[in-house]
């Protein structure tokens, strides 16, 4: 930039605890974002998925289950006690048959984290992670409500005390158009094959969640998705990230060429940004036009 004379200034945000915490959102909250005066948020993200310029999200909403009973005898003496496992498969089961009712989109998750010590005994604790995703926080919203009553009811019928705690919580990603056209426009140029804009706003969406979910409400941004082959031992398709077979394929010198066409694509972009006038215009307004959007629905 200084070679070029271009103005404005780059900023390089390293993510802490991005799968586990939203580093991003605690980054944004502390002010990180507002002390460089960003205008733009860039980012990408490999997959097996087509690769992709307006990659949306969905919203997501951690939290864990306790239920608290009274221990008893369970042959001995069951009806002194208050079985809390029962609490958390009934709100389980409740759950399982509430799936059938939900929209397109919305995905209720869970595990049992603690089941109770022993067989012979009416379980005094029991506990469970959850996650529930959507398509939009207002989707989100009305989705975790009617999940929570299967929780409230499952406390009622079986006289256990329920405690829910909510933990970490993304909003779903909303990408930029004129960002994204920008994006394709250089992709493209490098050799990349992308879908027409409106097919991208269809096929573009994934329910995995991600913190810069919460950067994109807050300000413009796009999170451009490539694709990294990946292949299973059996020479047939392999897994996406998180998987052994996406491990393997993350290694190889064509995965990190893809890496190096999208970095160039973005760092184009944001050259655009910085020097095509009316541009960053452009691309504000669109985030306040989708913004006074949310609002509405709201």
């Amino acid at each position: 930039m200084e070679k070029y004379n271009i103005p404005g200034k780059v900023v390089l945000f390293g993510t802490p605890a991005e799968e586990g915490g939203g580093g991003k959102i605690a980054l944004l909250n502390a002010g990180a974002y507002a002390k460089h005066n960003v205008d733009i948020s860039l980012i990408s993200h490999p997959g097996i998925t087509p690769d992709a310029s307006l990659v949306r999200t969905s919203a997501f909403q951690a939290f864990r289950i306790e239920y608290f009973g009274r221990e008893a005898h369970a042959a001995a003496a069951p009806w002194e006690g208050i079985n809390a496992l029962d609490a958390l498969i009934t709100a389980y089961t409740s759950i399982s048959v509430l799936r059938q009712q939900t929209q397109s989109g919305d995905i209720i998750q869970g595990c049992i984290t603690q089941g109770g010590v022993k067989p012979n005994i009416i379980h005094a604790y029991a506990s469970g992670d959850f996650v529930v995703r959507s398509t939009t926080k207002q989707r989100l919203e009305a989705l975790k409500k009617r999940v929570d009553k299967c929780f409230e009811g499952a406390a009622v019928a079986t006289g256990a005390k329920l405690k829910m705690t909510m933990q970490s919580r993304y909003l779903d990603h909303v990408p930029n158009v004129p960002l994204g056209r920008g994006y394709a426009k250089h992709f493209t140029a490098l050799g990349g094959k992308l879908q027409a804009p409106e097919m991208e706003l269809l096929t573009g969406s994934t329910q995995a969640s991600t913190d810069q979910g919460d950067i994109s409400h807050a300000m413009p941004s796009i999170s451009a998705g490539f694709r990294i082959a990946s292949v299973a031992e059996d020479g047939g398709q392999g897994g996406g990230p998180h998987t052994p077979d996406f491990t393997r394929a993350s290694r190889t010198e064509k995965a990190h060429e893809k890496a190096l066409m999208v970095g160039k694509a973005l760092a184009a972009t944001a050259i655009d940004v910085l020097t095509v006038e009316g541009y960053l215009e452009e691309i504000k307004k669109e985030f306040k036009r989708g913004r006074d959007q949310i609002a509405e629905v709201k």
